[in-house]
């Protein structure tokens, strides 16, 4: 044998054939399968080479199927609503989509089945299961539940559902959906017919994960954390000031605020519709406007200029300048180191002034019908909100008379006299009342003539600015009054003296040098005649405090200011 014909010694031998294919490839004879030798295979061995068979039928089956489910997995792990849900990129206003956005303060169950898309703050987040969660989102005073739940359609996902739980409490988040009329009244939201059934959720901007206070912590009454007994915290009020964003979106704060807009409207309403012109005066002033020292000094350039303690100088002479009836909305400066609940070195004034024609009575009246429009109007207006206040800060109702000739009017005598019967007898009455012997008198009022709302009149010369008109019976008293809530002054007014030479004398007198400059100006203006003029300045933040009981002024104060707080 040639050696291309010799076999290799070491020749590989070939792979098995699966049993399957080496039962196929047997020979068969006589219906009975051959063995590779050529001969009839043993009971035994085809028993064997059918077990093997049936094993390896099974395990293709088995491989088929998870196959099968595998890709079924795959199919069903596909995110159809990647479209439908995310994190917004920053708003530069790049586009306009045009899209009509819903007020939830006009969403109901009349609303059923209507199409909405609303902006508004996560308030909270509860999962159920992973295919459904419940959400309540809110706008200022008004919220609504909604309810994300996985669509056959693939339009809401498992994977948004997931990622919309994630997001955290008071994000901004801009939503579609459905409303849909509930059959049972929810609790958990403002509104209780109705809930939204969303389709698209939108982050705007996302709320940190671990905030300074909570929304639900500050939200709470104070009853309802001492009813908790240590199961709820406390937010103290300079917690408050100090997070003063988060705060402000309490609901009992939305009303507040609310509240003091209308203040401020039905005040420039009443006035307006009575001939009184606005004006904006200077706050940056050459000279003290109530004297005293109680005001701010700062640096004009190469000199000293003061904020101003009101707009008195201005607003008479405006007057003298041939507007008989101003008013004005402004900040007021007083560096009053006083750290009560009614005192603040900054405040919203509104002020009026007016001439008159024989009495500065008619000037009070006015002022006394003016403020009981005023409470008239927020009880008529701002029912909604009082009532959300009220839920925060319980206190009885604010009493008030319905007109205004019907308000009472005590002389500062009548008061002193009255604090005298209960037993107070220390209180001079040619001496301003303290804070605790107002608070007394006003209960003593309240429990007599059933009101809130009352005047002092003719109070001590002593104890008013220069500027005010003496009382012509007694000179130890003046043409001025007082306007007082629940026992707590909110306007201060008098007829102020028109005549030059007698201001100058009663400059004077208070120990003021009419020249100085910035005075100067304003007692020359007296001195081309001058009509009888009176007016007050109200202390916004207080009226709105003392109207709702809300124990301390800087509640009413979005950014308060006091000798001690600067900041936010």
């Amino acid at each position: 044998m040639s050696s291309s014909e010799q076999v290799p010694e070491q020749a590989a031998a070939p792979a098995a054939a699966p049993p399957t294919e080496q039962v196929a490839a047997l020979s068969v004879q006589d219906d009975v399968p051959l063995g590779p030798d050529g001969k009839p295979l043993t009971k035994s061995a085809l028993k064997k080479l059918q077990k093997e068979k049936e094993k390896a039928e099974k395990a293709a089956a088995r491989k088929a199927k998870e196959d099968a489910e595998k890709a079924a997995r795959e199919a069903a792990n596909v995110d159809h609503a990647t479209d439908n849900y995310g994190k917004q990129p920053m708003n530069q206003s790049a586009t306009r989509p045009g899209l009509t956005y819903t007020q939830l303060s006009t969403v109901s169950a009349e609303d059923d089945g209507k199409d909405i898309v609303f902006r508004a703050r996560l308030q909270n987040v509860r999962a159920q299961g992973a295919k459904m969660a419940f959400l309540v989102l809110r706008q200022g005073l008004d919220s609504v539940q909604a309810l994300l739940q996985v669509s056959a359609d693939g339009a809401v996902s498992k994977q948004m559902v997931k990622w919309t739980t994630a997001i955290s409490s008071e994000s901004v988040v801009v939503v579609h959906g459905t409303v849909r009329r509930v059959a049972e009244a929810v609790k958990s939201a403002t509104i209780a017919d109705a809930e939204v059934h969303l389709s698209k959720v939108f982050l705007v901007a996302e709320a940190p994960a671990v905030a300074p206070m909570l929304y639900e912590d500050a939200n709470r009454s104070a009853a309802e954390v001492a009813e908790g007994e240590g199961q709820f915290a406390t937010v103290s009020l300079v917690t408050r000031l100090d997070n003063r964003a988060i705060d402000l979106r309490t609901r009992a704060n939305q009303a507040i605020f609310r509240i003091q807009s209308g203040v401020g409207s039905l005040f420039r309403s009443y006035l307006a519709a009575r001939g009184f012109v606005e004006f904006h005066t200077p706050k940056l002033i050459a000279a003290a406007s109530e004297g005293g020292a109680n005001v701010f000094k700062v640096t004009y350039f190469n000199r000293d200029a003061f904020l101003a303690q009101s707009p008195q100088l201005y607003k008479q002479l405006l007057v003298v300048g041939g507007f008989e009836r101003v008013m004005e909305i402004g900040p007021v400066f007083r560096a009053e180191n006083s750290q009560t609940h009614r005192h603040m070195t900054e405040f919203t004034g509104l002020d009026m002034e007016m001439a008159f024609d024989e009495h500065y009575h008619e000037v009070m009246e006015l002022l006394a019908a003016m403020l009981v429009s005023v409470f008239a109007g927020l009880r008529e207006h701002y029912a909604k909100e009082i009532a959300v206040v009220r839920a925060q800060f319980p206190i009885d109702e604010f009493l008030f008379p319905e007109r205004g000739e019907d308000v009472l009017v005590l002389t500062f005598q009548q008061g002193v006299a009255m604090l005298h019967e209960a037993g107070h007898t220390s209180v001079s009455p040619l001496e301003d009342l303290s804070t605790e012997m107002e608070r007394t008198l006003g209960a003593l009022v309240r429990a007599k003539h059933n009101t809130d709302f009352y005047i002092l009149d003719k109070f001590p010369a002593a104890a008013r600015p220069f500027y005010t008109m003496p009382d012509p019976a007694d000179a130890q008293y003046s043409n001025s009054y007082d306007f007082f809530m629940r026992g707590e002054e909110i306007l201060s007014g008098a007829q102020r003296i028109h005549d030059a030479v007698f201001l100058a004398q009663r400059m004077r007198e208070f120990g003021v040098d009419p020249k100085t400059p910035g005075l100067e100006d304003y007692v020359q203006g007296f001195e081309s005649g001058a009509p009888p003029h009176a007016g007050g300045g109200i202390g916004l933040e207080r009226v709105v405090f003392l109207f709702l009981g809300l124990g301390n002024i800087r509640r009413a104060s979005a950014f308060p200011r006091d000798p001690v707080r600067l900041r936010p």
